[in-house]
């Protein structure tokens, strides 16, 4: 059974900064395409960051280039995203999800079929 479990979510004040993290159990991590999204209560599922299994191919939402970094420990099975400069647009519900395989090919919920919980970030301005 695949387990997906992010955490580091919380309250921030707007220019401060969080690492989230994934847990991922139940599949070989590292031969999974990982990605991280969020959702705002009456939108949409946005994806906000997406790795290829080698983290050679990134994709970041134009939002939160140059603030956010994905980045994943294929040992440890873990994904991370570090977020700095937050903004409090940035505010929802972050999720993590893992690709049935190794690549991406849109950075959407259709491409991922493995997913956490969700934990939420909360940036006060």
């Amino acid at each position: 059974q695949v387990q997906v479990v992010e955490s580091g979510g919380a309250l921030v004040q707007s220019g401060g900064s969080l690492t989230l993290s994934c847990t991922v159990s139940g599949l070989t991590f590292r031969g999974h395409a990982m990605g991280w999204f969020r959702q705002v209560e009456g939108k949409e599922r946005e994806g906000v960051s997406c790795l290829s299994w080698n983290g050679v191919r990134k994709y970041y939402t134009d939002s939160v280039k140059g603030r956010f970094t994905i980045s994943r420990d294929n040992a440890k099975n873990i994904l991370y995203l570090e977020m700095n400069n937050l903004k409090p647009e940035d505010t929802a519900t972050y999720y993590c999800a893992a690709a049935p395989i190794h690549y991406f090919s849109s950075c959407t919920e259709i491409d991922f079929g493995f997913w956490g919980q969700g934990t939420q970030v909360t940036v006060s301005s």
